[in-house]
């Protein structure tokens, strides 16, 4: 069936639901999946109203196996807009303050069901703005940045599908709150880079944060979708953040002469051992990365005897690379004089890439500690490794090659 061909009664039906929320301004958020139409590595989108410079607006966000995409319509086309999709669509889930739709189709036919909302989303709101009330915030709810990024509406209350992006937010924010009261005192201004910083979530958090409670910031965005550069960039014109600023690169264009703070979470592969050492050899007094896509080591594993009979299956042997990837990157910064922790971050939406590194600069660090070195290479001689990019790197041994994502 394509998108303008007649559609099922039921699809109708949904449709005429979809604009009577969106009148009666119930409508929470519409997620079409198992999209079978022309936008190639396409699986699903999700939509919801937002406030853009006092419009509201229809955002969607689309959602392809590397990379998430948002667009915004204004919101008097957004019943047609969904009526040219739906046909490409088997599945769309309509979310209201008072219930829940969900229409399945295939080719001959088309269901359609009613439910009232669960309203788990609602939950997570309440969650938020109710018993958490007690709870410190890291992030004032009122700030205007987070309208445009779509966190909160145009009457400073978080968005119902956004509230589990709301906690991560404010947690990432605390953690970094907390890593920085370690940090030595100055009059001198705090300079941040954020590698991979995508929609600028938590880059304008970050910048939020500190210039309210920390030294005058000086926070830059790194990402290399030119688009996503473009529109943290007027949001940040728009939030009057005269020194947050988005460069459209990598870790490996971009090249700051001063770094205090590197941030990268979810760089992917070897990107991770290259903002790393970035923040390393500029000498930052902070470092934290979420690492991404362990893929260097797992073929160069071989297992020991005694653990030959747990890493002949392949879940198993992949876990034993991405620990032992991150250990040695962990081991490496605590050598180059680093106070190194390794833990479980709060789960970032639609992933389960949710370890971080947290690395903050010791005062006493006079030279790379041989012992810890040692323990290094004994890992590496025990698992058959022979190259770890940070290493290679750390070491001045790096041979240039892509690191791009091939995930």
């Amino acid at each position: 069936m394509s998108a303008s061909a007649s559609l099922f009664p039921q699809e109708q039906q949904f449709l005429d639901a979809f604009q009577q929320a969106l009148d009666s301004q119930k409508f929470e958020r519409l997620i079409l999946s198992q999209y079978k139409g022309e936008l190639e590595h396409l699986e699903k989108m999700t939509l919801r109203v937002i406030s853009l410079q006092n419009e509201k607006m229809l955002s969607c966000l689309y959602r392809y196996k590397t990379q998430d995409v948002t667009k915004n319509f204004p919101l008097a086309d957004a019943v047609a807009f969904v009526r040219s999709l739906l046909p490409s669509c088997k599945q769309a889930n309509l979310f209201t303050a008072e219930e829940e739709l969900q229409l399945k189709k295939n080719k001959k036919k088309a269901m359609l069901t009613v439910s009232k909302s669960q309203s788990d989303s609602k939950k997570m709101m309440n969650d938020a703005q109710g018993h958490d009330r007690a709870k410190q915030r890291y992030v004032d709810q009122d700030s205007f940045f987070l309208q445009p990024l779509g966190i909160t509406d145009a009457k400073m209350q978080i968005i119902p599908s956004m509230a589990r992006k709301w906690k991560q937010i404010n947690k990432f924010v605390e953690i970094c709150a907390g890593a920085l009261e370690q940090l030595k005192k100055t009059d001198q201004p705090l300079h941040v880079v954020d590698f991979g910083s995508g929609k600028g979530y938590l880059t304008f958090a970050l910048y939020d944060y500190l210039a309210k409670h920390q030294q005058t910031p000086f926070v830059t965005g790194v990402e290399l979708n030119p688009k996503m550069v473009a529109f943290c960039q007027e949001v940040a014109v728009q939030s009057h953040f005269s020194q947050l600023d988005f460069f459209q690169g990598d870790v490996r264009t971009y090249n700051p002469a001063q770094l205090d703070v590197m941030i990268a979470l979810h760089a992917c592969d070897v990107a991770t051992d290259f903002a790393i050492h970035t923040g390393i050899r500029l000498n930052a007094q902070m470092i934290m990365c979420a690492p991404c896509c362990h893929k260097e080591l797992r073929p160069q594993l071989t297992a020991p005897k005694v653990l030959a009979p747990m890493l002949q299956f392949g879940i198993h042997a992949g876990q034993q690379a991405e620990m032992l990837t991150d250990t040695i990157r962990a081991l490496l910064l605590k050598a180059y004089g680093y106070e190194t922790k390794v833990f479980e971050f709060v789960a970032l939406e639609h992933t389960s890439k949710n370890k971080m590194i947290l690395a903050v600069k010791r005062k006493d660090y006079a030279a790379p500690d041989q012992a810890v070195l040692a323990q290094i290479q004994a890992l590496k001689e025990m698992y058959g490794i022979q190259k770890h990019s940070l290493e290679l790197l750390l070491n001045d041994q790096w041979d240039q090659q892509d690191i791009g994502c091939k995930c």
